[in-house]
């Protein structure tokens, strides 16, 4: 009873208005000779002689004596007198009972509509704003005090040994949108776990009373104090952290690096990536994960991503469940996606979910917001190419919500005034637009819904336009069957197509198609059965329909002949089953499975070619024909998951981990950057399927209360059949694929080392990579071998990378931005001399890759201007003025070579040859 936890329970009871024996009973007053009394006997003495009941904290008043002599003097009067002269406050109820607290004082009548009506008798309900409440922590709202003074009794049942479980949702409370990896935790006993990507979170704790502590980047701390009896929900709403100084946040704890058990793994949020100098003044999330150590490109204008060796192919990039097959717009100069409709960004380059498949090097998942559960809102910029506009609300308030977002391109009228007449001649423009739904149907079932469309449009100095599209829908529901089970079935369509058509000269009109078409259902579970296991487990199927291209003639004077490749289909499916074991405070290890089966599947014809020749059209021995359905090849195996993590200290640890990962789909390219005009290729019969195996290791280790992070990892991946290509080889409309491709594999190599500080005026992070990718050929026949089966470097193959990100804040108004990049220039083959054969000019080439580009390095600023913040306004503003590659360095995108007059002469193309100011104006309301 003398427990401080007492307190708020007994308040709830009071303020139902509920009369009581002590009120019809006339009070009795008090009479003694207390002398230096300790407060607890003093009080077990008031409470013998009198109706009151006392409540407070043992440890506030283990000083406090009492020296008093009274006689027949009211309870009231006998403690004025008791706590004058000391820091102590007491507060009476209607029912006679006593709240004792030091240094706040209390009032025990409760606000009106303090309670929210809760859903079901084991359900927590969290209280809603009410109009008075004691301050007593400054800075916090209303509601955030009445939530943390407030004693939550969870679940029905006595007070018995054993443990229960606690879960629920904690979100945003302006706009009801889930917090992603805020950390949930007790320290009495030492037990925590983090919010998965609805928010949700299970804690299962003994029996009893607890502090259940929350806290995470970009939201204010906070508490909650509940008594635990049996399992139950407590749905928490937190604040937003909104801090005069800016964070750049890179993982969403502060000590997530140290503790948690994931290596490998980057989070961004939409604050970091603002905060990054990107060419013509638009948030570009892909441009900001370069930044990132251990991720490259092979130059400038290009968003794909090489991850730790790998090629651009080997990367499963998803929006919400569907899979992104091109992510930019204009040959990559723009990200595919707006960036305000974005809550988070997670990139893992090692260790990789067992729940995730299909890739060998990374996978960089894109999560949106959910909308604002509360009230209407809405936000945009406009840009000197680009403008966008998000708006957001309720359907149905606290349960349904929606957010919708549209960015498109006007960039010809920049082209039209170039004084280059082809870029005059030229157009380009795109669209994007994102919209997506939340729906809590009831305390156990909720749905969420995406769809997402993009286009292109351009025609650069030529008669050819290019078209392509991104088409992506997903459906997502979640089923909590308890506190320590929930399941999340997803179905989802993803189509990628383009369309290259000429049409000026009629002769010669025609239009190359290509499509590719996939259907998936994933059905995942996540099980906790006590604070040391987390067990996720699922099963997923997806079927691919590629149309691999078509060749038409537009118009009736076209002479083209119509030329179409045959259809190709697939399906993929998995079991996986991942368990994370805390075997100490100190050790954890997470072990997983994942089995993956492909089959192909007809109509095709599939080609048989003799053994121990090179292929080529001579070469066929037979041809099958596969009717529909049927299976012309099968290729199956597991992935292995194993990782691992050791606290050396509260502020260090050493992780580690192997993973083992199946790609049965290639991507086919005859360029070093990632191209529209690329096509994808399933394996089959005469094309085995990428595997890869990835060993890391590394330490972790925080400064000055994990305001400063430094880690270093090193890692060693070896990959098998992925696929490389002859000299000259034909990609486009090729109806023997397989003759140009061959066989490679591959290793990669590195040790990726960064610093980050993450608070401050000057806030930034600073990495160095130092990482090699080979590829040797050295199968089949001699003629298919590449640089005599020896090793050689990848197009990727860049040893040194140097990024530096740096922000300092002059103010809560105005702040600047610096991004620098140095790295080794890619590789190159050269035309090393000419000669003749039968008087016919031949080249002769070196290696391939054994030359490199110069050295590439780029220098960003840019200046932040923040409207007045005040709260009430129509809309709050703010300025981007940036100068892009503020040096002007001509870094070369390409090194090509032409034969001009009997001369081998060199060019170097640059796209970015000279600094580029941008300004942006960003509104939101």
């Amino acid at each position: 009873m003398r427990h401080a936890y007492f307190l708020l329970i007994t308040l709830l009871f009071s303020s139902l208005g509920l009369p009581s024996q002590a009120q019809q009973t006339a009070e009795k007053t008090i009479s003694g000779d207390f002398q230096h009394v300790p407060f607890g006997q003093f009080v077990a003495l008031l409470e013998a002689r009198s109706e009151y009941r006392f409540y407070f904290d043992p440890q506030a008043v283990d000083s406090l004596y009492v020296t008093l002599l009274v006689q027949d003097q009211p309870v009231r009067s006998v403690l004025e007198r008791a706590f004058q002269n000391t820091p102590y406050r007491f507060a009476i109820d209607d029912e006679r009972r006593v709240f004792v607290t030091a240094g706040v004082e209390l009032d025990p009548v409760l606000p009106p509509r303090f309670f929210r009506p809760a859903g079901s008798s084991d359900v927590a309900a969290a209280p809603r704003p009410a109009e008075a409440v004691p301050t007593t922590a400054p800075g916090r709202s209303r509601y955030v005090r009445e939530a943390e003074y407030k004693v939550y009794e969870i679940g029905n049942g006595g007070s018995g040994s054993g443990k229960a479980t606690l879960a629920g949702h904690i979100r945003e409370l302006k706009s009801g949108e889930p917090v992603i990896g805020a950390t949930i935790y007790t320290e009495a006993p030492a037990v925590g776990t983090s919010t998965d990507q609805f928010g949700y979170y299970s804690l299962t704790l003994p029996v009893g009373r607890h502090d259940i502590k929350i806290r995470g980047i970009g939201i204010k701390n906070t508490k909650r104090q509940v008594v635990l009896r049996a399992d139950g929900k407590l749905e928490i709403e937190v604040e937003e952290d909104i801090t005069p100084l800016k964070e750049v946040v890179i993982e969403a704890e502060k000590d997530k690096n140290v503790t948690g058990m994931q290596m490998g793994l980057e989070k961004l949020d939409i604050k970091t990536m603002r905060q990054v100098p990107t060419a013509f003044g638009e948030t570009d999330i892909l441009r900001v994960v370069l930044t990132l150590p251990g991720v490259k490109s092979v130059g400038e204008g290009s968003t794909g991503l090489n991850v730790r060796g790998g090629a651009t192919d080997q990367n499963l990039i998803l929006f919400n469940g569907t899979t992104i097959y091109n992510p930019s717009h204009l040959f990559g100069f723009f990200s595919a996606f707006n960036p305000d409709i974005l809550q988070t960004v997670e990139l893992y380059k090692s260790a990789i979910p067992a729940k995730y498949g299909g890739r060998l090097s990374s996978v960089l998942e894109i999560k949106t917001r959910e909308g604002n559960k509360k009230k209407f809102s809405g936000s945009g910029g406009i840009g000197p190419l680009t403008s966008r506009l998000t708006l957001e609300g309720p359907i149905v308030k606290d349960k349904t919500a929606f957010i919708v977002s549209g960015r498109t391109s006007y960039s010809d009228w920049i082209l039209k005034r170039l004084d280059n007449s082809s870029f005059r001649n030229s157009s380009a423009s795109f669209y994007d637009v994102s919209a997506h739904v939340s729906s809590q149907l009831d305390d156990k079932n909720t749905l969420y819904a995406t769809g997402y469309l993009s286009a292109d449009k351009f025609r650069l100095a030529s008669d050819t336009s290019y078209k392509y599209v991104n088409q992506n829908a997903s459906l997502k529901w979640q089923h909590n069957f308890n506190n320590k089970l929930y399941g999340v079935l997803t179905g989802a369509y993803s189509r990628y197509a383009y369309d290259i058509t000429s049409e000026k000269n009629p002769v010669n009109a025609s239009s190359l198609k290509y499509g590719i078409n996939q259907t998936n259902a994933q059905l995942d579970f996540s099980y906790f059965p006590n604070s040391k296991h987390t067990i996720d487990f699922g099963v997923s199927t997806l079927r691919y329909d590629i149309s691999p291209g078509s060749l038409t003639p537009n118009g009736a004077e076209s002479l083209i002949s119509r030329d179409v490749l045959e259809r190709e289909q697939a399906l993929e499916s998995a079991l996986y089953a991942s368990d994370r074991i805390d075997i100490s405070q100190r050790l954890s290890v997470s072990v997983g499975l994942r089995y993956s089966l492909f089959n192909a599947l007809g109509p095709r014809d599939v080609y048989r070619y003799a053994p121990g020749v090179s292929r080529s059209e001579s070469t066929i021995t037979d041809t099958v024909r596969y009717s529909s359905g049927k299976v012309l090849a099968t290729y199956h195996g597991p992935e292995y998951r194993v990782s691992a993590r050791y606290a050396v200290s509260d502020n260090s640890s050493v992780k580690a981990s192997y993973n083992r990962t199946r790609q049965y789909i290639h991507q086919l390219t005859n360029t070093a950057s990632v191209s529209p005009a690329d096509i994808w290729k399933l394996s089959d019969a005469n094309i085995r399927p990428q595997l890869a195996d990835q060993y890391s290791i590394g330490y972790y280790r925080n400064f000055k209360s994990n305001t400063i992070e430094t880690s270093v990892e090193t890692y060693y991946k070896s990959l098998r059949d992925f696929v490389d290509y002859k000299s000259g080889a034909t990609l486009i409309l090729n109806h023997h694929i397989e003759t140009d491709i061959v066989n490679a594999e591959g290793k990669a190599y590195g040790v990726e080392v960064m610093v980050k500080k993450l608070t401050g005026k000057i806030n930034g992070w600073v990495s160095y990579t130092y990482s090699r990718s080979l590829v040797q050929v050295n199968t089949g026949t001699t003629a298919e071998q590449i640089n005599r089966g020896r090793y050689y470097p990848s197009n990727f193959d860049k040893p040194h990378d140097v990024t530096l990100i740096g922000n300092y804040r002059f103010s809560r108004r105005f702040s600047t931005s610096l991004n620098f990049n140095y790295s080794t220039g890619r590789p190159i083959t050269l035309p090393l001399a000419k000669y003749y054969v039968a008087n016919s000019l031949r080249v002769y080439y070196s290696d391939r890759n054994a030359y490199r580009v110069p050295d590439y390095y780029r220098a960003d600023f840019a200046v932040n201007i923040e409207g007045n913040h005040k709260v009430k306004k129509l809309a709050h503003s703010s300025w981007t003025v940036g100068v892009y590659n503020l040096t002007g360095r001509r870094n070369p995108y390409s090194i090509y070579f032409k034969s001009e007059n009997g001369q081998i002469k060199g060019y170097k193309l640059s796209i970015f040859g000279q600094p580029i100011p941008t300004i942006t104006y960003n509104f939101k309301f």
